[in-house]
């Protein structure tokens, strides 16, 4: 069941920025960011398979939809059945079931998912996740691995340390090794030993403002000082996780913000950086996605990164996205 909600005024600064990047749509998304987001869960394959799950929900009179043609493990709850009648969840209700105690299920927003998709990690591969807590996008690496291979998960905050590695636990995860270290850091010594990797992906931190429906705290937040710093930090990632590839191997940049310099910029320079040694792959993604932009302000960006995909609320009723995919040659 869905419902609008108030939202917290936007700052001033954010709104021009928005504006400016959506045009005219812009009102459409100020009105998606007032109805209650999805909920929505990944059917955790390692333990269960979709069918065998949607039979185990329909005791709990919950609506099952299955929104993405070629992926049945991705569902939505549209609510449960009462008295004959379609009625929202109780509060608490997805988190406690018995289903999601024993990893039957990971509850994970839509767009989050569609890193891994695009990634698509295969059987027996090596695999890092180089910032990886809560461990959503390492779960679901791990089941489209089929829990084969070999994954290094890996988490700078020790905090969500113990998050990741309950999650890891709880969805039976076999393969998986989680280290605390910085991203740079832990990349950079993969170089040093020679140890390179089949996938990786780079989900870097970010300012967040494709999360304002899930996380209203996000508009008090926002600031253009903590984009400015992000970005460097992000830069490196990108440059220290691409090095750490095989050649041959693929890598997913993705963010949670809309902020092209978090997203075009970084991966404009890396593109000039590494030259003729990395090839930016199309993003192949089950949604509507929108191309990404070769201008912003003053900047100027490379061409190729129309190739990367923005995601925006408004489009397909989910969070705010970006994921771009790039292959190292040599």
């Amino acid at each position: 069941m869905r419902f609008e909600r108030k939202t917290p005024e936007m700052k001033p600064a954010f709104e021009e920025r928005m504006k400016k990047l959506l045009g005219k749509e812009f009102e459409d998304y100020t009105k998606i960011l007032k109805i209650s987001p999805v909920r929505s869960i990944r059917c955790n394959t390692i333990k269960i398979s979709p069918e065998e799950l949607i039979e185990k929900l329909a005791e709990n009179k919950w609506q099952i939809k299955q929104p993405w043609k070629g992926h049945p493990e991705v569902m939505i709850i549209e609510g449960k059945i009462k008295d004959g009648n379609l009625v929202d969840l109780e509060p608490g209700e997805l988190g406690r079931s018995l289903e999601h105690m024993l990893g039957y299920y990971y509850v994970q927003e839509l767009a989050s998912m569609l890193p891994i998709i695009s990634l698509k990690p295969k059987e027996g591969e090596t695999f890092l996740d180089v910032c990886a807590a809560p461990g959503s996008k390492t779960t679901q690496a791990a089941a489209v691995m089929k829990n084969t291979g070999n994954i290094i998960a890996n988490e700078v905050s020790m905090g969500r340390l113990s998050i990741l590695a309950s999650n890891l636990e709880k969805c039976g995860v076999t393969t998986a090794i989680i280290s605390k270290r910085d991203g740079v850091a832990i990349c950079q010594r993969f170089q040093r030993n020679e140890m390179f990797f089949d996938k990786i992906l780079v989900d870097a931190p970010c300012s967040g403002e494709g999360t304002l429906r899930s996380t209203p705290k996000t508009y008090d937040m926002w600031n253009m000082k903590i984009i400015e710093s992000l970005s460097k930090l992000q830069k490196q990632l990108f440059r220290e996780g691409f090095k750490a590839l095989k050649v041959g191997g693929e890598m997913i940049y993705s963010t949670c913000t809309h902020a092209p310099e978090e997203n075009e910029r970084i991966v404009s320079n890396m593109l000039e950086e590494f030259g003729n040694a990395i090839e930016i792959l199309d993003t192949e993604l089950p949604i509507k996605t929108r191309e990404g932009i070769t201008e912003w302000n003053e900047e100027k960006y490379d061409k190729r990164v129309k190739k990367c995909s923005r995601v925006y609320p408004q489009d397909n009723d989910t969070e705010g996205f970006f994921v771009s995919k790039f292959r190292r040659l040599k």
